[in-house]
């Protein structure tokens, strides 16, 4: 009598994005996320959204309350609010993350420079870096804007002038740290290029905290740019801005509330979204985290 043994083979299992994974774990990081996926949404299709012009002027239904024709009212020459948010939504948020990317860059690059190099390099570096960092943000900010003039680009460069140091610290640190690696010291016996050892070695592996950094500073970013707008020192009217809307709207505020008070909702809401992301993939890469 023969008895058949039967060998189960295990299926494979999907393998898992542990980044994903965590992201799930994380209600408020995924309520931020839908945030800003709903608002990008919005602004890309808004010509599909709503039929106004944005900047096209109606005298007639001027200061017109919310209602079924203008979902948000209308500003003191007659524009949708609510079609005006919406393309000001590329702009706001398009410039603020523009403006972290590009600091980010530019810092990280500048950081790794000064800590693998050291010497009269780093010393002129790190004090350039100190001396920016000395003055306010804003106000530093809002007196380079001021000085180059008073539109959306010069408004960008202050910021992101605002922005640099942080990231140059951050980079030069990991840089410093890093330098003493052994795949480092091994890249410089066997003779590369100070500036291939730079972006082989060194930048890829101190992306990380740079990485956290910029989620955290985008929300921060569209805030500056909308203090700036309001001040009258960034995107110039006509153009849709939510701070420059808000500079305009908050004088008509008692009378008109609705002028003020969606815009200024909808900077809450991306600066809540952007925020909540940030905390979220801290939590993810944060090596202290997955201890």
């Amino acid at each position: 009598m023969s008895t058949e043994v039967v060998v189960q083979v295990p299926q494979k299992r999907k393998a898992v994005n542990p980044f994903w994974f965590k992201l799930k774990k994380n209600p408020l990081t995924l309520a931020g996320l839908a945030v800003i996926v709903l608002i990008l949404l919005a602004s890309v299709f808004a010509p599909l959204i709503t039929s106004y012009d944005p900047t096209k002027i109606n005298i007639i239904e001027r200061f017109g309350a919310p209602s079924a024709k203008h979902w948000f009212g209308t500003d003191e020459v007659g524009r949708d609010i609510f079609t005006r948010i919406l393309y000001g939504a590329r702009l706001s948020l398009g410039v603020g993350v523009a403006v972290v990317l590009g600091a980010g860059f530019f810092g990280t690059l500048i950081g790794a420079i000064s800590g693998y190099f050291g010497g009269r390099v780093d010393l002129a570096i790190m004090r350039a870096m100190d001396m920016i960092l000395a003055f306010p943000s804003l106000v530093l900010a809002m007196a380079v804007a001021a000085t180059l003039g008073p539109n959306l680009q010069n408004a960008m460069i202050a910021i992101a002038i605002v922005k640099i140091p942080v990231y140059v610290r951050l980079a030069r640190a990991e840089t410093l740290v890093l330098r003493e690696k052994l795949y480092v010291q091994a890249a410089i016996t066997f003779g590369l290029s100070s500036w291939r050892i730079i972006f082989k070695h060194i930048i890829p592996n101190a992306i990380s905290p740079v990485v956290i950094q910029v989620t955290l500073d985008i929300g921060d970013a569209i805030l500056v740019v909308a203090t700036l707008g309001f001040l009258g020192l960034g995107a110039q009217p006509p153009t849709p801005e939510w701070g420059a809307m808000i500079s305009i709207g908050w004088k008509y505020l008692l009378d008109y509330w609705w002028y003020p008070t969606f815009p200024g909702l909808a900077l809450f809401l991306a600066s809540c979204g952007f925020n909540l992301i940030g905390d979220g993939i801290r939590d993810i890469l944060d090596p202290k985290n997955n201890r």
